[in-house]
Parts: C-alpha cells; structure tokens; sequence
C-alpha cells in the first residue's frame, strides 16, 4: 500500500497597489510552475484583507491559498527561488501539511462561498446550513474559580520613634 504524496499549501500575500495584470501574473507563474513539477490541487482567491501589521507600509494584502503535490522536491526550491525575485509579493509561505489535518476554510465572501456550495451541490439553499428550529442544549458552562492563599506575613513593625521637629515641644 503506498502512501500519498505529501500536500503543500503556498500562501501569497501580494501587494494591492501593484498593477491588476501584475498580480495575475504572478498568481499565473506560480501556478504553472507548480503544475510543470506536480499536481495543483486547489486555488483559492481569498481577495483583499486587512494585515496584522503593516508590510512595506502596507496595511492591505491579496490573498491566495494554493494547495498542490510536489512531484519532485526541485519544485519546493524553483518556486521559493521565483517567489523570493519577483517583485510585487509582500510575503509567502511554503508549508507541509501534516497527514489528518482539515481542509482549509473557504475564506471568500459570503455571496462567493453560497455560490460555490450551489455549484457543488446543485439544489443547495444558501440558509441549509442554518439549523432548524431551536438550539440543541448544550453544557453549561462551568466558570473554574481560583482561589490564591497568601503566605502569613509577619506584622509590620511598629513605627520608630522619632525626634520632634524644629519648633516642636520635646
């Protein structure tokens, strides 16, 4: 029984001031240099999104998830080697995943992720996801409280006594 190659998501954070044409080219190179030595799996346009901190001062990036096979480890290389020289990417990331772990999340809008659903599944409403009637029960939560005891001081000691002030009667 022979084991399936190893899944990599590449993640693109592309620069939304570049030119439209730009940013399509890149997305376009990565790609065919990932079909050239392996097996695209999934592209996923996620669009633009707010940073978590600012990138070349920018506070915006387009976002693409693409998940692919690598037909040959040269490939992982080649495609960090493209992406690190071409102008226009504010980050990227090469990541293995590990066996067992979940599909990635459709991150587009909502309106997309109802048209994607209803392309998959012919039929599909955009409310079957929403369950009906009321709420099942769920536990209830248990608030843990923390109890700290503090060690026994000693009491303070009492105050020295001191000289009176100038001007004071002794």
């Amino acid at each position: 029984m022979s084991e399936s190659p190893p899944i990599y998501d590449l993640v693109l954070v592309l620069d939304p001031l570049a030119e439209d044409g730009a940013r399509a080219k890149i997305v376009a190179d990565a790609r065919s240099a990932i079909e050239a030595g392996g097996e695209l799996l999934r592209h996923d346009e996620w669009g633009e999104r707010p940073l978590a901190y600012p990138i070349d001062h920018h506070a915006s990036g387009e976002y693409h998830l693409l998940q692919f096979h690598a037909g040959a480890p040269e490939l992982l290389g080649s495609v960090d080697r493209m992406l690190r020289i071409t102008d226009g990417i504010l980050r990227f990331r090469i990541i293995k995943l590990r066996r067992g772990v979940p599909e990635a999340p459709d991150m587009r809008s909502p309106a997309a992720s109802a048209a994607r659903r209803a392309e998959a599944e012919p039929g599909a409403r955009d409310d079957a996801l929403v369950p009906a009637g009321p709420p099942a029960e769920a536990e209830p939560v248990v608030e843990a409280e923390v109890v700290v005891e503090a060690e026994p001081q000693e009491p303070p000691p009492p105050p020295a006594e001191t000289e009176p002030a100038l001007g004071e009667p002794a």
